[in-house]
């Protein structure tokens, strides 16, 4: 007879401010948590350069050593981290289940905290080559690609780290960069099998009935074509990221996740905080409290509390 999967108290999908804060407070609660972040580079504020108006901080600093240090706060309680990609929810049940590419986890409730940094198909042939050539995720699909030539459309650090991972199968991995320079370490893109093209706009995604080829113009403006089998893209925008749900939890016709004055969605044990509510104020110190909320309301519903737990320093 199969075992259940392992129970936790709260799992956590997003491992930005909200998340982390979320994390931190559960897990210093002494509740089961879990945060599933699909990159500790990717995020709003992994990509800002410096932070100085976050309460407490003696000196500005860049995000990304921000988020590190409320990851490790979070995991100094208990919590743990696993960096994955989440692909789908199922919420309909008391007990909550987040399915990633590698497994499912189960828990009493539900925090969603993903920002807001999804975007719409913008490039012509994008929508139309989807799951046929055209993908959002590396470690997924990577291995369909083995001896074929493929991009990646971005300037991220994680365009870089899906870009190196496309290395280990495709033959050649193009690197297709919209601006002059790659938001990451030049170092990092010294890899067999990587091109990095800088300053190129990708126009279309072409091909008869998967990928064929894209469409692009380069730093000066002058149309190229690029035969390849596979585009990988790593674009931002500034739209919830809640592609995962497939209408699991409710959903503004925007994208954004409804919620009460505490956090709840309208699924009892789901909770949202963060840009992923469309927040009024989109801010690290915002997020980080929707967040805290978050996480005493998921204590106050599995504890079935009529009121919040306190948080003091004992």
């Amino acid at each position: 007879m199969q075992e259940p999967p392992e129970l936790y108290d709260v799992l956590i999908i997003g491992g930005g401010p909200a998340g982390l804060t979320a994390g931190q407070y559960a897990s210093r609660a002494k509740l089961k948590t879990i945060i599933l972040d699909k990159s500790p580079t990717a995020g709003a504020l992994a990509y800002s350069s410096k932070i100085e108006n976050y309460p407490g901080l003696p000196h500005p600093l860049p995000g990304k050593e921000l988020l590190d240090i409320m990851r490790n706060q979070a995991t100094g309680f208990g919590a743990e981290y696993v960096e994955t990609q989440v692909v789908g929810v199922n919420v309909a049940e008391d007990r909550k289940e987040v399915i990633t590419m590698n497994r499912a986890y189960s828990g009493k409730t539900l925090i969603i905290a993903t920002g807001s940094m999804g975007r719409k198909p913008t490039i012509k042939g994008e929508g139309e080559f989807l799951g046929k050539g055209v993908s959002y995720c590396a470690i997924c699909d990577a291995a369909f690609y083995r001896g074929l030539k493929v991009c990646v459309i971005g300037n991220s650090e994680e365009a870089v780290k899906e870009a190196k991972v496309l290395t280990r199968f495709a033959e050649t991995v193009y690197l297709i960069s919209p601006t002059p320079k790659i938001h990451a370490d030049e170092a990092s893109l010294d890899e067999p099998g990587l091109k990095v093209l800088l300053g190129y706009t990708v126009t279309s995604i072409e091909g008869s009935g998967l990928v064929e080829r894209i469409r692009m113009r380069d730093p000066e403006n002058k149309e190229t074509e690029l035969e390849l089998a596979g585009v990988f893209v790593y674009l931002h925008g500034n739209k919830p990221v809640v592609d995962f749900l497939f209408g699991a939890v409710e959903t503004q016709e925007d994208g954004c996740i409804p919620v009460h004055s505490m956090m709840e969605t309208s699924i009892p044990g789901v909770f949202a905080a963060g840009d992923v509510t469309c927040t009024e104020v989109r801010q690290v110190v915002v997020a980080a409290s929707q967040g805290c909320l978050a996480a005493l309301s998921a204590e106050k519903y599995i504890f079935k509390r009529k009121k919040l737990k306190s948080d003091w320093a004992k």
